[in-house]
């Protein structure tokens, strides 16, 4: 399924240097995604499969969470993820929108009762997201980009709608500032700083700053 997405939002027409260099540097990104990603999916295979079989142990279900998400374009796609919650959380959603803590179009409760024991660690150092790495390599995500909303909480209008111009990314502003401690206008205001500034040179800048941020652990729940 395919969200359209406003002209008022796709790029003018630029002199033929212009989108030379815009072609060049989106190559060069796509390049960097999927070697990114092969180069981190062999260094992490062994914690990714420790995780899996904490989470078969932990609870009942799959080790695997899948989610459609909104991206490029306007393009739906699978997100994948290492299940963190009990199985049909999804359910319960509806049920604990009183608790919500966030605002805007996110949802996080500091303390959700749906989390499992497991999923509350892996969930600390963003180790339930590896798995995103597959999603990098087959073209529905970049390493860097804005945050990969679920479909039912993506705003396609509007200066929303701008964010739909680049692919998500496994990391990005919004990780390194605050991740789930941000309010709903500051993480839509990084995602758009990222798309209306980015470049090789950033994406790598921020690429150095997810490790150190991710085992700090901040904002994580």
């Amino acid at each position: 399924m395919e969200v359209s997405v406003s002209a008022a939002h796709t790029a003018p027409r630029q002199p033929e240097p212009c989108r030379r260099r815009r072609w060049v540097g989106r190559t060069a990104k796509r390049t960097i995604d999927v070697v990114g990603a092969v180069v981190l999916l062999l260094l992490v295979a062994p914690v990714l499969l420790a995780a899996v079989v904490a989470v078969k142990v932990d609870t009942p279900g799959p080790a695997l969470f899948r989610q459609r998400r909104t991206g490029w374009r306007g393009m739906e796609f699978q997100v994948l993820k290492l299940r963190t919650m009990q199985v049909g959380s999804e359910r319960l959603r509806a049920a604990l929108a009183v608790r919500n803590e966030a605002d805007g179009q996110l949802f996080k409760i500091r303390e959700d009762p749906r989390v499992t024991p497991v999923g509350r660690w892996l969930r600390r150092y963003s180790l339930d997201e590896l798995p995103q790495l597959v999603n990098v390599l087959m073209g529905h995500m970049s390493l860097v980009g804005p945050r990969p909303l679920p479909v039912e909480d993506s705003v396609c209008t509007g200066d929303a709608g701008r964010r739909l111009l680049v692919r998500p990314g496994l990391t990005g502003l919004w990780q390194i500032g605050g991740r789930s401690d941000l309010t709903w206008e500051d993480a839509l205001r990084l995602d758009l700083e990222y798309v209306d500034t980015w470049s090789v040179r950033k994406d790598l800048a921020i690429l150095a700053r997810t490790l150190p941020a991710v085992l700090r652990g901040d904002g994580a729940y």
